[in-house]
């Protein structure tokens, strides 16, 4: 009797085992299905861009404002082929342009504008990134705040460097009508737009120009100089315009 008991007790304990192992397997199953679908419907699917007027660089952005025209005889920094590749699946559109004023003062433009900003792949082109692979040294990261306009705009300043070429540089990123520097701040910009269904497009803005030397008078200069032109700019363009380019929403 008591063996009896005993094999019964194994069995009824093996077919609980047995069933606890099912509702295991449907529980998981269950719960990957779910999270599938909650990754589905998290997926952002609104394009921004088809939201916004059409970005077309070359018209929106003016060959001549203010004392500004653009010189054909200064190209400035691209990025090698391998980048250039790159920049193309990432990027709806680049325009790059130098501008001159009656001084002889020069300014290198460089734009690159997606309408898919919700990743962070967009980070081959920012100056670090596409200055080094030219062989360029840069160095002095530093951010700053300007005054464009009606806001404050984030900016980071570099100075790339060549053998004799030195090349203080200027840049920000846009998403949408916001305008920020990568980072903690723009990666939260990009999961609020996309919790929200949105992918958004967005800029990348680089100023620079070169500079005869790296101390301190030469870097204020050209920081003067950046911020006269980004100004100049701003102004010279339509105000519905403006934002997509100097941001007027803060993100941080």
């Amino acid at each position: 009797m008591m063996r009896e008991a005993h094999v019964a007790s194994v069995d009824v304990m093996a077919r609980g085992a047995t069933r606890v192992k099912m509702v295991s397997v449907l529980l998981a199953a269950a719960l990957m299905v779910g999270g599938f679908g909650v990754a589905e419907l998290l997926t952002p699917r609104k394009m921004m861009a088809d939201e916004l007027p059409v970005m077309d660089l070359a018209s929106k952005v003016p060959a001549s404002f203010g004392v500004w025209r653009v010189d054909p005889s200064v190209v400035p920094v691209l990025p090698d082929p391998t980048v250039t590749e790159q920049l193309e699946s990432l990027y709806s559109q680049t325009l790059n342009r130098t501008y001159i004023r009656p001084d002889g003062a020069r300014v290198m433009l460089s734009i690159a504008y997606g309408k898919n900003q919700n990743s962070a792949s967009t980070a081959a082109h920012r100056p670090e990134f596409c200055y080094s692979a030219q062989g360029f040294m840069v160095n002095r990261s530093e951010v700053e705040q300007i005054k464009v306009q009606d806001h404050e705009l984030k900016v980071v300043r570099l100075m790339a460097t060549a053998g004799q070429r030195r090349e203080p540089i200027t840049y920000w990123v846009t998403l949408g009508h916001s305008a920020s520097i990568p980072g903690f701040s723009r990666k939260l910009a990009q999961m609020k737009y996309g919790l929200q269904g949105w992918i958004m497009d967005g800029m990348l803005m680089r100023i620079s120009s070169l500079t005869p030397g790296l101390d301190a008078a030469d870097r204020e200069a050209a920081k003067s100089l950046h911020e006269r032109f980004i100004n100049d700019l701003a102004l010279a363009m339509p105000e519905a315009d403006r934002s997509r380019f100097f941001g007027s929403i803060k993100e941080d």
